[in-house]
């Protein structure tokens, strides 16, 4: 097929096949000019490489320039670090993108959200620098630089101008760590001049919190530093029903990647009963990426009709639909 663009398919572990394999009936059903090349990565090939993030796969992505991945489990408190963070590190994909919009009759406590997060994903406490001072004692170093800062708060004023959005959010917490936080503000002011059409804002950490639970209608474009956005991309996530019904990127300067940002499900993995959502929504998403905006709106459409209708539901949305049975609806919905 002329002009066919390679995706990296990264299935991850417990239910990321099954909502992998439904996400890619639906774009074959598209007809997208894609072609995928499945590697592997997470918990479950470890045994086979020795590592949770081999590098032949990191090598695939660095070639397609775009990937899209299924959640990959990590052991708490040991093992190997995150697939996920070695990902990110090794294709510096600095920007981890979370749209979050109210979705058609998932029913919660807020109406008319429509949100986007974006975090700062290579630095702050996730440096990952921290050491044992003395028995009992460790501490944990937060590198907060004059690039990533600047780099972060560019894409989120650009992101905002693309997209028509008129708010940015810097959200901080200077009040205390006046030096680190400050030069995260310092950078986000200075981008933000920039941009004199969008209005900027800044909030410190807690009251965002605070203000988030109160009325998220009030928040627009977010830009945080990597440990606030993990926190409040997850919160902002539970205003709309939580981790399945809501997409992520992690975007770099020539590479992409796609994820459901839930985590691997075990206890329902090879069940058959997963709600694919969040990884058709991140399709959705890298269909935008590649300018394939038509085919893009298309799916973002089969997806909201099904959710319109409340027909076709999965467990965790209080239906009983299969995954095949939910996939089967989107795409007749095509």
């Amino acid at each position: 097929m002329a002009n066919t663009r390679t995706v990296t398919v990264l299935n991850g572990d417990g239910i990321g096949p099954e909502v992998m394999a439904a996400t890619i009936r639906v774009l074959e059903a598209l007809k997208v000019p894609l072609e995928f090349e499945y590697k592997d990565a997470g918990t479950e090939v470890v045994a086979k490489y020795g590592t949770n993030l081999p590098h032949e796969s990191v090598e695939a992505v660095l070639r397609s320039g775009v990937a899209l991945k299924g959640p990959t489990g990590t052991v708490v408190g040991g093992g190997l670090p995150s697939a996920n963070v070695g990902l990110r590190k090794r294709l510096d994909l600095y920007s981890s993108l979370r749209p979050v919009k109210s979705v058609p009759n998932v029913k919660t406590r807020y109406e008319n959200v429509d949100l986007v997060v974006v975090r700062e994903n290579t630095e702050s406490l996730y440096s990952g620098i921290e050491h044992i001072i003395v028995p009992g004692v460790v501490e944990a170093l937060k590198i907060i630089t004059e690039k990533a800062s600047t780099r972060i708060a560019k894409f989120a004023f650009e992101y905002a101008r693309k997209h028509g959005r008129k708010k940015v959010t810097a959200v901080h917490k200077a009040n205390i760590m006046k030096l680190s936080d400050g030069l995260f503000l310092d950078c986000c002011r200075k981008v933000g001049r920039e941009f004199p059409e969008i209005h900027y804002e800044e909030v410190i950490i807690d009251n965002l919190c605070m203000q988030l639970v109160k009325d998220p209608t009030r928040f627009d474009v977010m830009v945080l530093e990597n440990l606030y956005g993990d926190i409040v991309s997850d919160l902002c996530a539970g205003l709309v029903g939580g981790l399945g019904v809501v997409p992520g990127a992690n975007i770099g300067e020539r590479t992409a990647v796609f994820e459901a940002v839930h985590g691997t499900a075990p206890d329902i993995a090879g069940k058959g009963i997963a709600n694919p959502t969040a990884l058709m929504m991140s399709a959705v998403m890298m269909l935008d990426y590649l300018d394939m905006r038509d085919e893009a709106r298309r799916m973002e459409s089969a997806i909201h009709k099904v959710y319109t209708e409340a027909k076709v539901r999965t467990g965790d949305l209080g239906g009983n639909a299969t995954t095949r049975e939910f996939t089967d609806a989107i795409i007749a919905a095509l």
